[in-house]
């Protein structure tokens, strides 16, 4: 088992940052990818975000891309999403997410563990 805790929303303004984290614990090695999800009020949760196990490797969204980064600490067993230059609409719950192959990162039906999810709300 895995368990994910994600930590960092909250409220900025359009422009702002934030930094999202999400800590792992418990089988955490065979985690080969770890992505970002997110769901906004009344939409269906939506890949942002996912970075291979060492780190070197990410694929974003089209619509975050340039914006937000992505990135792990393998000895901190914690990944992060760097969210910049922010949008009222990234205005979602954001999930964090891991799995153990490193395929079909966009599809969350694919990913075996979750955390509860954290609230980013940007307002204009």
């Amino acid at each position: 088992q895995v368990q994910l805790v994600e930590s960092g929303g909250g409220l900025v303004q359009a422009g702002g940052s934030l930094r999202l984290s999400c800590a792992a614990s418990g089988r955490t090695f065979s985690n080969n990818a770890m992505g970002w999800f997110r769901q906004a009020p009344g939409k269906e949760r939506e890949f942002v975000a996912a970075v291979n196990w060492s780190g070197d490797t990410a694929y974003y969204t089209n619509s975050v891309k340039g914006r937000f980064t992505i990135s792990r600490s393998i000895a901190k067993n914690t990944m992060y999403l760097q969210m910049n230059s922010l949008k009222p609409e990234d205005t979602a719950i954001y999930y964090c997410a891991a799995k153990s192959v490193l395929v079909d990162l966009v599809d969350s039906r694919k990913y075996d563990y979750w955390g509860q999810g954290i609230q980013v709300t940007v307002s204009s």
